[in-house]
């Protein structure tokens, strides 16, 4: 593959589709960049198909398995995929995800090229994403069918906030021992199990920040055992007028993401201060997370679809300007993280 291809698949597109993981990625060491972005990618694109909700479900699913025998190697059928892509492709309004989708045979390509473990590694990420797609698909109704459904127990939420978003903290582990010997002193199956609650802390932060949203397309999250216990139903979060009422079931949640937050902060403390750049990758998406919980937590109306907690565009650059002074100390770092989590905590 000419170098150009790949420099743009691993570089504008990338940015592109991925906003402001884009910013992480680039202070990553070097030789971390390119399975984590085209795992990145590869996830992308496979969100992208699961969440097109002008194809119906058992369509969506059918192409989601196809994309990971793809990735997997387990398929070759590329005339196939491509048709695929290109359906998929046909209802993407924005031009970087129907790029994306459009440019996936560049993208086995990369994969194919990667060093063996670190292929295995991409795969076994997209293999653990993607089933976490195909748990929404298959356990929430049509978006466009009026219907609504959540999740039974706790234990449900806490396994889908493994597989979108703790699995990626296995991962980035597994890439930082395997391209950074020597630079994690902790053990590794210690800063995996960080790493996972590391990721869980994040989608934890993203379902309560969509709930509203996502409850009007049929995903309600959070589980009818909680929701039961505080008197409420899936039903009545759609009520932006029972923000109050709900308020107890939120802070129990919070409660839950503010313990994910704390392995996060060993997480990223185990980083040597002189690794400035993988510290400040963990140290980014943390302060971020914690700023978005600060709004959430102050949102007398977190059950407005039109008033999400979210951390504007000015402030994620203020953030990251801040956390140059931050990243060499970890008085500092554990500060600035644990002072963010008892400000949420004074408000619960």
């Amino acid at each position: 593959m000419p170098t150009s291809t790949r420099a743009f698949l691993l570089g504008p597109l990338l940015k592109g589709v991925s906003r402001s993981f884009y910013l992480t990625l680039r202070v990553l060491p070097a030789g971390m960049r390119d399975p984590i972005g085209l795992a990145y990618l590869l996830a992308r694109a496979a969100d992208t198909i699961a969440d097109t909700s002008l194809i119906p479900p058992a369509q969506r699913l059918t192409m989601l398995i196809a994309l990971r025998d793809q990735v997997n190697g387990t398929a070759h059928d590329d005339a196939l995929f491509q048709r695929m892509a290109a359906e998929v492709a046909g209802q993407q309004e924005q031009s970087d995800e129907k790029l994306l989708l459009e440019s996936l045979g560049p993208a086995f390509e990369v994969l194919a090229q990667l060093d063996e473990p670190d292929r295995q590694a991409v795969r076994g990420i997209v293999a653990t994403l993607t089933e976490g797609m195909e748990f929404d698909l298959r356990t929430f109704p049509d978006e466009r069918s009026g219907q609504i459904a959540a999740l039974g127990e706790y234990d449900e939420l806490d396994r889908y906030t493994y597989l979108v978003a703790g699995c990626v903290g296995e991962f980035w582990t597994t890439m930082t021992y395997a391209h950074m010997p020597g630079t994690l002193k902790e053990r590794p199956d210690t800063m995996a199990a960080r790493g996972v609650r590391f990721g869980k802390a994040l989608q934890m932060t993203n379902v309560l920040r969509d709930c509203a949203k996502d409850l009007r397309i049929g995903r309600c999250y959070l589980p009818q055992t909680m929701l039961a216990r505080h008197g409420l139903s899936a039903q009545d979060l759609l009520l932006p007028a029972n923000s109050l009422r709900a308020r107890p079931l939120l802070n129990e949640l919070l409660h839950k993401a503010l313990e994910h937050f704390r392995a996060a902060l060993d997480y990223t403390l185990a980083i040597p201060a002189l690794s400035v750049r993988l510290r400040l990758a963990c140290l980014w998406p943390i302060l971020i997370g914690l700023e978005t919980l600060l709004l959430l937590v102050d949102n007398e109306a977190w059950l407005d679809p039109q008033r999400v907690s979210k951390v504007r565009r000015n402030d994620v650059y203020r953030i990251i300007a801040s956390s140059l002074l931050l990243v060499p100390s970890n008085a500092l770092v554990r500060r600035a993280i644990e002072e963010r989590i008892a400000r949420i905590e004074a408000r619960l």
